[in-house]
C-alpha cells in the first residue's frame, strides 16, 4: 500500500504537534500526515517530563527560544481553543530559582547580566531574600540565588494535546502506526516506511522521534549524537505543609523540586547508560534526592512517596542542545530532536521557526540556524552552562 503526503512528521509529541500546528496556521496549504505509534501518548517523553518553563539559560539563542514559549503559554489557552473550549495548561508561573553556594554563585551572577540584556527579568536575591520566597528553606550554605518571577511549570499533556488537536482540526491528518525507517534516494527524502508494511511518499520528512530520532537516522545512514536517556521523577507528600507555593528550585547539588497540586515532585540528572528504560525506583529518592531535599527543607525530612515514573531524555551527547533544521547531506530531511529535556518549553519557537524554514526558506521570527547540524562539523557549538 502507497500513499502521499506533502509532509510527513515522524513523532506526534508536542515538537511534532507545535511543527504540524505552526504550519497550518501560517498558511501553508499542503497535506501534512503526523505519524506517532504510540495512540495514547503512555510512554511520550512529553507527557513524562517535569513540566519546567524558564527562561534562566546562560546562551542568547535558548533564552530567545525560551522567552518566544513563555509568551505564548500565557495565551495558548485561548490561541488553542476549538469551539469556545479553552485549552486549560495549569500554567503557574511562581518562577524558577537557582540556588547558589560560593562554587556556582559568580556563574549566576554573569548569566543574569546576559538575560537581562535580552528581556528576562531575572534578579539575583539574597539569603534573606530566599526566605521571602521559600520561608523554610535552610540557607547555611548558600550565596543566595538567581530568580525569575516570570517562568513556572504547566502540564506538559495538556500542551501537547492542545497542539494536537488545534492541528487535526486544521487539517493535519495522524496516523497511530510506527515508522520503520525514513526513505531516501540519491540525497533526497522519498518518504517513510511503516512497520506494517506501508510505503508513504512525501518531498519533506520532519525526524521528531525524541529518543528514537537517531536509530530512525542512523538506518538511513545519517548518524547524529543523539542517545536516549532515562530520567526519574518522583512524587511525595510531606507532614507540615509549606506556606508557599514553591518555585521550580534546582538545589546546586542538581536535585530539583516543585508543588504538584498539594503535593511534591523531585528529580535528579543521575548518571545512567544510555538506553530505553521506563523502570523507576524508591531507591532513588531514598538514597539519592532525600537527603538533599531534607538537608534543604526541613519539612521534607518527613516524607511519603506517592508515585514515580521515567521517562526518556533525547540527550544530544555533544552540547547538550536541540538539532533544528534541514540535514545539509539529504534534501527535504528535517532534524528537530536532542533537546536535552527542553523539548517542552522550546516547542512554541521550534514549531514557529520550521514552518518559517520550510515554507519561505529562512527563519524569520527567531534565528535558529545557531542549532543547525551543521554546528558540529563546524566546531561552533552552543555551550549551555545552565542544563538540569
Amino acid at each position: 500500500m502507497k500513499r502521499k503526503a506533502d509532509i510527513i512528521i515522524v513523532g506526534g509529541g508536542v515538537i511534532g504537534s507545535s511543527i504540524a500546528y505552526n504550519l497550518m496556521n501560517d498558511g501553508y496549504q499542503g497535506q501534512i500526515t503526523v505519524f506517532e505509534k504510540d495512540n495514547i501518548y503512555e510512554y511520550s517523553s512529553t507527557g513524562r517530563s517535569a513540566g519546567g518553563i524558564r527562561q534562566l539559560f546562560t546562551t542568547k539563542v535558548n533564552i530567545e527560544i525560551s522567552r518566544f514559549g513563555l509568551k505564548k503559554y500565557q495565551t495558548f489557552a485561548e490561541d488553542m481553543a476549538i469551539d469556545d473550549e479553552k485549552a486549560e495548561i495549569d500554567f503557574r508561573q511562581r518562577g524558577y530559582l537557582f540556588l547558589a553556594t560560593h562554587k556556582n554563585v559568580e556563574g549566576l551572577k554573569q548569566q543574569k547580566e546576559l538575560q537581562n540584556s535580552l528581556g528576562v527579568p531575572s534578579e539575583f536575591l539574597s539569603k534573606e531574600e530566599l526566605k521571602t520566597i521559600i520561608p523554610e528553606i535552610n540557607t547555611e550554605d548558600l550565596q543566595g540565588g538567581l530568580y525569575c518571577g516570570e517562568d513556572g511549570y504547566l502540564d506538559p499533556y495538556s500542551v501537547m494535546q492542545g497542539y494536537a488537536r488545534k492541528a487535526r482540526q486544521f487539517g493535519v491528518e495522524y496516523i497511530y502506526e510506527e515508522v520503520d525507517r525514513i526513505l531516501e534516494n540519491g540525497g533526497k527524502v522519498t518518504g517513510v516506511q511503516l512497520v506494517n508494511g506501508d510505503t508513504w511518499e512525501a518531498p519533506i520528512v520532519i525526524n521528531c522521534g525524541g529518543p528514537w530520532a537517531a536509530q530512525l537516522s542512523e538506518q538511513m545512514g545519517y548518524s547524529i549524537p543523539v542517545v536516549p536517556l532515562k530520567r526519574q521523577i518522583i512524587q511525595f507528600d510531606i507532614e507540615q505543609p509549606l506556606l508557599k507555593p514553591l518555585p521550580l528550585t534546582v538545589d546546586p547539588t542538581g536535585v530539583y523540586f516543585r508543588h504538584e497540586g498539594s503535593s511534591l515532585i523531585t528529580g535528579f540528572s543521575e548518571k545512567v547508560k544510555p538506553g530505553i528504560n521506563f523502570n523507576w525506583s524508591r531507591d532513588f529518592f531514598l538514597e539519592q534526592l532525600w537527603p538533599v531535599l531534607a538537608e534543604r527543607i526541613p519539612n521534607f525530612e518527613r516524607a511519603k512517596i506517592v508515585r514515580g515514573w521515567a521517562g526518556i531524555y533525547s540527550h544530544n551527547t555533544v552540547d547538550q542542545n536541540a538539532i533544528v533544521g534541514e540535514h545539509p547531506l539529504v534534501n527535504g530531511y528535517y532534524l528537530a530532536c536532542g533537546f536535552s529535556g527542553h523539548g517542552m518549553q522550546q516547542a512554541p519557537a521550534v514549531g514557529k521557526g520550521l514552518s518559517e524554514l520550510i515554507r519561505t526558506g529562512e527563519y524569520e521570527t527567531l534565528d535558529l540556524a545557531p542549532l543547525r547540524f551543521e554546528r558540529f562539523a563546524e566546531k561552533d557549538l552552543v555551550i549551555e552552562g545552565a542544563v538540569v
